[in-house]
């Protein structure tokens, strides 16, 4: 069991930290998806922010401080809820595994963290 904690931990803290760099580099698949679904430019650097806050979460998680990995699990999986919910809103189905695979990622993250 901590082995598949370690491991999906870890892909969640990556593929937030790797979407949080992208959101502030102005990734154009970024700009693309945000605009689609209704969120405006100006707010790609704080929701860039709240990613690498859970990845960063999760990783003290990882590191030995148990309740800030599940609070940062807890974040993520409401964001990537809002995010999902965000898509179905602006009836943007195409692209809606992206945020449900985040959201799975965290829910993962977070279900083996209370599990452990």
């Amino acid at each position: 069991m901590f082995v598949a904690y370690v491991a999906v931990t870890v892909a969640t803290i990556v593929a937030n930290a790797a979407i949080a760099v992208a959101d502030l580099a102005g990734a154009r698949f970024v700009l693309a998806n945000s605009a689609e679904v209704g969120v405006p430019r100006s707010a790609l650097p704080a929701l860039a922010l709240l990613k690498a806050a859970g990845a960063g979460g999760l990783l003290l998680g990882l590191l030995g401080v148990e309740l800030l990995g599940i609070a940062a699990a807890v974040g993520l999986v409401l964001f990537f809820l809002g995010a999902v919910v965000a898509h179905v809103r602006a009836r943007v189905f195409h692209n809606i595994a992206f945020p449900g695979a985040f959201l799975a990622l965290a829910v993962g993250s977070l279900a083996l963290a209370v599990l452990r």
